[in-house]
């Protein structure tokens, strides 16, 4: 039987200590553009998990003759991060931690973020998503009664969600031009990755 890797953590603390080190870690930041120019730790680089996903081979080997020795990959909580861990694991990239509980658990403990104009998380959007389209056909099924199939089909599509720790409504969203930047292509990403040394907060 093949053994499944169980995948590296470094709590808040451990990793403010780390960045302060002669050769900190190189943080990649897996959440939307948007997330990212909301809040996100100093010196980190936004790699979306969609695009690393769909590069994570070109992604995975500019990251490896970057010559960082340590990577922790950051997002809201720590869901989209395993994701990416597991990417990029199967494509070879050594030391890869992920930040437990995310930068939500960053910023609970008090460390500095960097702030741009506010904008809702990927979470939150699925959860107004959803929610909108189970409350339309429920009402809606008052006067056409096969609507509420439909709300039945969200409904198992979260648990789905939840049972795999993936999100199709979520990987869909982060498509739209509201969670996308200027700088959120494979060649921007793998231009930061290879010229950019890692660096500390300031």
């Amino acid at each position: 039987m093949t053994d499944v890797a169980t995948p590296k953590t470094i709590d808040s603390h451990g990793l403010a200590e780390r960045l302060q080190a002669a050769n900190p870690p190189r943080l990649l930041d897996v959440r939307t553009t948007a997330e990212f120019e909301t809040a996100h730790i100093p010196g980190s680089y936004n790699v979306p998990l969609d695009l690393l996903r769909e590069h994570r081979a070109e992604i995975s080997n500019t990251a490896q003759a970057g010559g960082a020795e340590e990577w922790v990959l950051v997002c809201r909580s720590g869901q989209r991060a395993t994701q990416a861990e597991e990417a990029l694991r199967e494509h070879g990239l050594p030391n890869v931690h992920i930040l437990d509980g995310g930068i939500v658990d960053w910023e609970s403990k008090g460390f500095k973020v960097n702030r741009g104009a506010a904008k809702w998380d990927l979470e939150r959007q699925v959860r107004l998503v959803a929610g909108s389209i189970v409350l339309t056909s429920i009402v809606g099924s008052i006067a056409a009664p096969k609507l509420k199939w439909l709300a039945g089909a969200i409904g198992g599509g979260l648990t789905f969600a939840a049972l795999s720790n993936t999100c199709a409504m979520g990987m869909l969203l982060s498509k739209l031009p509201y969670n996308r930047g200027a700088g959120c292509d494979v060649d921007s990403v793998v231009g930061q990755l290879s010229s950019c040394p890692a660096s500390r907060p300031r």
